[in-house]
């Protein structure tokens, strides 16, 4: 089979799927992860023969792509605001709306005039790291501490900080159920927000392959981590400190109440125009 026919077979066994032009960005992604073969090199040699071994493997990953499967999670990396990520099934795929919240923190924080020498970071619900990493990259003399409850989501996110030799403090507890030692200039978060009630409305390809525990709030309480970090805000914040959640677009106006008590808190919507990030200044 050529590069050519690959992709045509590509298009036709998932047309149920994914658009023409998802299938068309997938297909060439995968080619250069197997063969080597840039997109530029993927239209020079597009009448070469594949290998029978790169054909196949191929092949299986046209398989893994019907079940409904994450491709990042078939490749086991993804990019993400510029960096290489790795990702596997514990823990979630990044999305947009993340790297929009980051892009709000980063822009505040240079804003603010924070003295970045002992600038103190907390993201509550790593993952794969992510959100600690991007800014410590941005702010490498910061001191950033990342707390997650799930042991092998802190393996994944400990992997991609060796991997870009950025050095954060994981912190392996429930926070739902510790007391905060520290004092912080930042909290960052994007905590499972998605209701119980709500897992009807997920898409089964996130729901069957991503975990349920970094996605749905683990009480009938929505809104249990936005309640806890507040709590934790009025106590662990630093004054003139600044907190960034992504939230439930569904709970907006409910999530915004739940930081009154801060000189400037607002709702602010993402790039679809759903309510989706709070910021506040204490």
């Amino acid at each position: 089979m050529t590069i050519s026919a690959f992709k045509k077979y590509f298009r036709t066994e998932l047309s149920g799927l994914y658009t023409e032009s998802e299938s068309m960005f997938l297909s060439s992604l995968f080619i250069q992860q197997i063969v080597g073969f840039d997109p530029f090199q993927q239209r020079r040699f597009s009448e070469q023969e594949l290998l029978i071994d790169d054909e196949e493997k191929l092949d299986h990953l046209v398989s893994e792509l019907k079940t409904g499967r994450p491709y990042q999670q078939i490749l086991g990396e993804t990019e993400f605001y510029g960096m290489k990520f790795f990702v596997d099934e514990n823990v979630l795929i990044p999305r947009p709306e993340t790297e929009e919240l980051l892009e709000m923190a980063i822009r505040e924080i240079k804003d603010s005039k924070f003295n970045v020498q002992g600038l103190k970071i907390l993201d509550i619900g790593t993952g794969s790291g992510i959100i600690p990493l991007v800014l410590k990259k941005h702010f490498p003399e910061a001191e950033v501490s990342s707390i997650d409850f799930s042991e092998k989501a802190l393996k994944t996110a400990k992997r991609n900080a060796e991997y870009h030799q950025l050095k954060i403090q994981f912190i392996h507890a429930d926070y739902l159920n510790i007391e905060l030692a520290e004092n912080y200039d930042i909290i960052i978060s994007n905590p499972p927000y998605i209701g119980i009630e709500e897992e009807i409305e997920i898409a089964d390809s996130v729901k069957e392959f991503e975990p349920k525990m970094a996605l749905f709030s683990p009480t009938s309480d929505a809104l249990i981590f936005y309640r806890k970090i507040a709590e934790d805000a009025k106590k662990n914040l630093k004054e003139g400190g600044l907190l960034f959640l992504e939230i439930n677009q569904k709970l907006g106006p409910e999530t915004l109440e739940l930081y009154r008590d801060f000189s400037n808190a607002q709702l602010l919507k993402d790039l679809s125009e759903n309510d989706r990030f709070i910021y506040g200044k204490k």
